[in-house]
């Protein structure tokens, strides 16, 4: 999967649309056992861990563009699940597949105090990837 490239995410074979669409399952799956008592630091910690050494980097300016596909496809993919695929942890498995292909990321969790919600997303080159929040949230942590 890492020979993937952002202009050949636009029209995949079907052969890799399955591999990919396998990658997000098993790294969902990775995360949620891995978050299940909640500690969001001890998670990302592990799961970067976990890893191992990146794939080789994309070409400079290539990896916002690449994040950004990713992104697309994790929520496609997640959003077709029966299951729980809130913010965090469509966040946590773009985190993973993005450490897996060497392209730098940040998980931003915010809060907003009125009407009081939570929210995460994930940011690339200080650009979010995942949709962020509305303008009403404050940054709260930054893994």
């Amino acid at each position: 999967m890492s020979s993937l490239t952002p202009q050949s995410l636009d029209k995949l074979p079907i052969g890799q649309r399955v591999r990919l669409g396998a990658e997000v399952l098993s790294t969902y799956a990775r995360v949620r056992w891995t978050i299940r008592d909640g500690d969001a630091w001890r998670a990302v910690r592990d799961l970067r861990a976990h890893i191992g050494a990146p794939a080789p980097k994309y070409e400079a300016g290539l990896e916002l563009v690449a994040a950004w596909r990713l992104a697309h496809i994790v929520t496609r993919v997640l959003r077709r699940l029966p299951s729980d695929s809130r913010c965090l942890f469509r966040s946590l498995t773009l985190l993973c597949m993005l450490e897996r292909r060497g392209i730098a990321q940040t998980l931003v969790i915010a809060v907003r105090p009125q009407p009081f919600a939570a929210h995460a997303w994930v940011e690339v080159d200080s650009q979010a990837v995942l949709p962020d929040a509305d303008p009403g949230y404050e940054r709260l942590m930054e893994l």
